[in-house]
Order: structure tokens, then C-alpha cells, then sequence
């Protein structure tokens, strides 16, 4: 059940900014303990987005969250979709200021206990100074700083300095669909002017970031077809063509010698930045040794070249994510299989377009040899990349916030993740979109015992209560006329 509804804000417009951000941030300090229990009623719900046994969790979240957002004085309410609700919730009392977007996702990744956890996932517990549990903090720790920091402004100013939108999904751990047609019909009807997300990791536990691009990314499933059945090795071993060996010759034929994609074309657009930047990129970012430890491996593998970090940020890749096809249980079945399947995924640097790189996918494996058996190509998902521009307002009001509340000025680094959402708000509607996560490298998104660490969560709430007053003396009113909101 959601948290114990609070009264409603009355509205006040007595308040200098500076006064608000005060009032917001002893506030928010306050009632620390009480955000670090709520967020832990939101983490005990198992909103599982890719498993239809959780529906019902899932809209239970969506459902929770929007009661919770209502109780601080937004209009909240869900929208449906195709697939799992959306969550919108507004407050629309700063005529002439600008309007902020905040998304985030609701939905989280599979976790069983069996995996390797040490308490339940969906447990929520506290060792140390974090806080444990799936989707601690992929995303519900991160959208939770947000949802708090407005919620130390109403109750402590009575007012928010600009308008405020969230955009809360449930699908975005299976490619956002439902949330990117809402934004193809509806986003310009949010009024926005600028984004901000929260979903990422901060250079370390005492150091903020702001990602200045996303790799894009495009999925596919390659199956190749024999027989209309499996065939008995010793009948016709040597005669006929085994699809489990074409496909492993395709994959063994994706990557040259020297590391690279071996598709034509495939680098074509790739965005190469200057050495200055490729230089300060260096210096932000983690070294070799410490992305092999955190991956848990003794060598590094790729492009030639380039740092492990340049690898995973400004270059393009692909992986085999997972292959299929014939006998692997106990014993022996001499079979030659009928079919064997590869999920592939393409992660893609900015400047790369993900439906120009299918194509030459698609190109390129009609040349591969298939010795007469019949190959088939499924595209999966596909995501556009996304640059920022580091000299954007927006960007140096984030950088401004998480300043004043690290005491030091934040990184620029580059992501090697991909957020579909991004590109929409980006490309599609032309918001500025501020990449700033509260999260650390070691916090397990997606992997066994996830936390939140919670001091910065704190920082978090902190951070956006000093973004949004920033933000909201920006000059973006000029542009509000065209772009006024209308019902959903």
C-alpha cells in the first residue's frame, strides 16, 4: 500500500529562491530517514516488467507511485499503454518559469535468491550504509531523489521554483515501447524544456558525473535453418551441412584480426572526438586495471588503439549474447541439429544510426557462406546513441547542483549504456537532457545484491533540490508560447 497520504501544500509565493532552497534542503535532512523507508516500501515491490507473472505486481507499483505523488501535492495519475502504465504526475504553479521533465522507470530486472544473493531481492535490507534489494538503484533509488527533493520544496516552500513533470515506466528493461509511442503522440504536449535522467553511475562514491553520450544499440536473432528435422550423424555426418557449424563460422567471421567489426561500412559516421577531449575523457574516466576488475577478467580484448574505457564509450560493438542449437544435455545424442539460434547485440557509437547498421547487417550475412541451408535475421530492438552538448545551460545548472552538494565539480565522462528515452527527448522533441545518476560502479544494477548507497541517495535529493532552482532561472520562458501544454 502506498505511504500515508500527506497533507496537500498550500500554495505560498512569499518565499525568496534562495530562501526555498534552504527551507527544501533542511527538510530534506529532516526526513532522511523517512525518504530511506519509503524507497524501501517501493523496492519490496517485485516489479519484474519482463515477466508476465508479475503484471500485477507491476501495476501495483505504477499505482503506488502515483498515490504517493498525488500525496505531495502533484497531479498524478496513470497512463495506459500497449503494455505496462505509465506514471505522470505535474505541478503546473510557476507561470513564466520553465517547465523540468524528470523520467525514470519503475520496472526492474528479474532476481531470484538462488542467483546469489545474500537476503531476498525483494526483501529490502539495510547492511552498512546501503540499502539492498532489486532496483535499489536501477532506477527506483535514483527517480526516488527526485520524487523526495519536490516533495522538500512543496512542504518546506509551499511552492516549486519551475514546473515540474515525471515521466515514470514499466518497461524500460525491455526497450521502453509503450513510453516512446507516449512520447511520439504526447511529448509535445508536456511543455518541456529541459530532461533529466537519472539511471547512471557517479565516477565514485565521492565524485559526481554528467554523461555526455550514450551508445545506441540494435538486437538481433540469427537462426539458421537445416533439415526439417534432426538427422542422425552417423547416417548423414559429412553429407550435409550442419547448421550449428554455419552459424559458429558467422560468428567467428564478425570480428578481424585486429579487433574490429568486420562488417563493411560499419564504421562509417562514427564520431571521432579530438584528442583534447579524447585526452580529458581519459583523466575522467576508470583506467584499464579498473574496468578488468570490476568485469573480474585479467586481459583486455578489442579494437586496437583505444583504452578499455575508449572501447566501451566512443567506439562501436558487438557481442553474442547468447547461441543455441542441437544436443547439450547429459550423454551422448549423435544428432545434426535442425536449427541453431544467436542473439546478438550491437552497441553503437555516436554518429551510427541502428537502422543503416541492420542493414548492413542483413547485407553482410547474405555473403557469409551457408553451404545451401537457409539463414534468418530478426531485428529485436533498436535504439538511436545520444550526445550532449556539454555547453548547454541546463548542463552547467546540473553541474552548478552537484557542485554546491559534493564540493567538487562533477566529471564529464561517456556511457557505454543505452537509454531509448534519451534519444527521444534529445533528437524528437529537442529537449536538453542532463545525464546524472546518483549510483556507483559497484552497486550491481542487474546483478546480485543491488544497493543504493544511501549517502547518496541523500546527496541526490539535495542535488535536484539545487538543480531546479538553478534550472528555473534559465531563460527558456521565450519559447513556452508554442509549446503549452494540453491534456493527456
Amino acid at each position: 500500500m502506498p505511504s500515508p497520504a500527506l497533507a496537500r501544500p498550500r500554495p505560498r509565493t512569499d518565499a525568496a529562491p534562495a530562501e526555498g532552497v534552504a527551507a527544501a534542503l533542511a527538510y530534506a535532512r529532516a526526513n532522511g530517514p523517512r525518504f530511506v523507508e519509503e524507497l524501501a516500501e517501493l523496492v519490496r515491490i517485485p516489479s519484474v516488467g519482463s515477466e508476465p507473472a508479475h503484471a500485477a505486481d507491476v501495476r501495483r507499483c505504477a499505482a503506488w507511485l502515483a498515490a504517493h505523488l498525488g500525496s505531495i501535492g502533484l497531479d498524478a495519475r496513470l497512463v495506459e499503454t500497449a503494455g505496462h502504465p505509465l506514471v505522470r504526475a505535474e505541478w503546473r504553479g510557476a507561470p513564466g518559469r520553465p517547465t523540468l521533465l524528470v523520467y525514470g522507470h519503475y520496472d526492474v530486472q528479474p532476481a531470484e535468491l538462488a542467483d546469489g544473493w545474500h537476503t531476498p531481492p525483494f526483501e529490502p535490507t539495510i547492511r552498512g550504509d546501503a540499502l539492498f534489494g532489486r532496483g535499489a538503484s536501477d532506477d527506483k533509488g535514483q527517480l526516488w531523489a527526485h520524487v523526495k527533493a519536490a516533495e522538500c520544496w512543496l512542504r518546506a516552500a509551499g511552492r516549486l521554483p519551475l514546473d515540474l513533470v515525471f515521466l515514470f515506466e514499466g518497461e524500460e528493461e525491455s526497450g521502453s515501447r509503450g513510453m516512446l509511442e507516449y512520447l511520439a503522440r504526447r511529448g509535445p504536449s508536456l511543455g518541456a524544456d529541459a530532461a533529466v535522467i537519472s539511471d547512471m553511475a557517479m565516477r565514485d562514491a565521492r565524485t559526481p558525473a554528467i554523461v555526455l553520450s550514450e551508445r545506441g544499440t540494435l538486437g538481433v536473432e540469427v537462426t539458421v535453418h537445416g533439415a526439417p528435422h534432426d538427422l542422425h550423424s552417423g547416417v548423414f555426418g559429412g553429407a550435409v551441412a550442419n547448421p550449428v557449424h554455419v552459424l559458429a563460422g558467422l560468428v567467428a567471421r564478425l570480428h578481424a584480426a585486429d579487433g574490429r567489426v568486420a562488417i563493411p561500412g560499419f564504421y562509417d559516421g562514427v564520431d571521432v572526438p579530438p584528442p583534447a577531449e579524447r585526452a580529458a575523457l581519459r583523466r575522467a574516466g576508470p583506467g584499464d586495471d579498473e574496468i578488468l576488475h570490476d568485469a573480474g577478467v585479467s586481459a583486455g580484448w578489442g579494437e586496437r588503439g583505444f583504452s578499455e574505457y575508449e572501447r566501451t564509450t566512443l567506439r562501436p560493438s558487438v557481442d553474442v549474447n547468447g547461441i543455441a542449437g542441437g544436443y547439450a544435455g547429459d550423454g551422448v545424442k549423435a544428432v545434426i541439429p535442425t536449427r541453431a539460434t544467436a542473439k546478438l547485440s550491437f552497441r553503437l557509437a555516436p554518429g551510427q544510426d541502428p537502422e543503416r547498421v541492420e542493414r548492413l547487417f542483413r547485407r553482410w550475412v547474405s555473403t557469409v557462406p551457408a553451404s545451401g541451408l537457409r539463414v534468418r535475421v530478426k531485428t529485436l530492438f533498436r535504439a538511436r546513441p545520444v550526445r550532449v552538448d556539454p555547453r548547454h545551460p541546463a548542463i552547467a545548472a546540473a553541474a552548478g547542483a552537484a557542485r554546491d552538494t559534493f564540493g567538487r565539480a562533477p566529471v564529464f565522462v561517456r556511457s557505454g549504456g543505452t537509454l531509448p528515452v534519451a534519444a527521444a527527448l534529445s533528437a524528437d522533441l529537442g529537449l536538453p537532457v542532463v545525464l546524472m545518476g546518483f549510483a556507483l560502479r559497484d552497486d550491481g544494477m542487474h546483478a546480485p545484491d543491488e544497493k543504493m548507497h544511501l549517502p547518496n541517495f541523500h546527496r541526490g535529493v539535495e542535488t535536484s533540490i539545487r538543480m531546479m532552482e538553478r534550472l528555473a532561472r534559465l531563460p527558456f520562458s521565450s519559447t513556452r508560447a508554442a509549446r503549452r501544454p494540453r491534456p493527456a
